[in-house]
């Protein structure tokens, strides 16, 4: 069982780091671009630790989260927009430095990068909290409302720490254009929030209760 999740895993890894080189390093024409080697060093030296403590202590965890394939088709355009939308920030990273079109103040790229690590820390407290945590909108099995830690003060504390994840990602690569597509990522969210949450409403018990006790979805005091 985790032989076959390791290979799983590791195969996952393995072609994530390889899309990324070339969406990054294709388009800058250069292995030189250093933010490129940085933006990998920051998030694929964290996800190979943590996906190892997974594998040792959570593997039923660790195998959620490699299942992606979505069946609502709603979820599935939500999944392909936010795709081509990474796509085009890899794309505009590369390009922008290739042709020098903005420039990111090395001060502010040590905060994306500090602010990167902190919204993985935030994505990994998440999911020890949350054990039925799934990439994928779904009801499980003897699943149950968390309402402590994180979810005592956001309803979707997984989606801020993304948020502030993938915002920080164009910050690190130094560019501004980046940045800019990477803002609509939220609107995104907001469109996949209201799905999931019509779900977990109909399938989950006590969610409705739990949506009275913790008003705010994404950002506290705002919404």
């Amino acid at each position: 069982m985790k032989k076959g999740l390791m290979m799983q895993a590791l195969l996952k890894g393995v072609s994530g780091l390889i899309a990324a080189m070339v969406l990054l390093f294709l388009p800058s024409g250069t292995f030189s671009y250093r933010n490129g080697w940085l933006f990998i060093a920051l998030l694929f030296i964290p996800m190979i630790c943590f996906g190892v403590v997974l594998l040792v202590k959570e593997p039923e965890l660790l195998e959620k989260r490699l299942h992606t394939k979505e069946s609502q088709s709603e979820q599935k355009l939500v999944i392909i927009l936010s795709s081509l939308l990474f796509v085009a920030v890899f794309v505009f990273a590369g390009l922008d430095y290739r042709f020098g079109w903005t420039k990111v103040p090395t001060a502010v790229v040590v905060i994306g990068a500090v602010l990167l690590l902190a919204g993985y820390g935030m994505y990994m407290e998440v999911m020890r909290e949350n054990a039925w945590l799934s990439r994928t909108v779904e009801i499980q099995k003897n699943q149950k409302v968390v309402d402590t830690g994180l979810y005592g003060i956001v309803r979707h504390p997984m989606y801020l720490a993304t948020i502030i994840l993938f915002l920080s990602i164009p910050l690190v690569l130094g560019s501004w254009i980046s940045f800019g597509l990477m803002l609509l990522y939220p609107a995104v969210l907001v469109k996949r929030i209201s799905s999931e949450e019509k779900v977990l409403e109909e399938g989950l018990f006590g969610y409705r209760e739990y949506k009275k006790k913790v008003k705010y979805r994404l950002f506290p005091y705002i919404w």
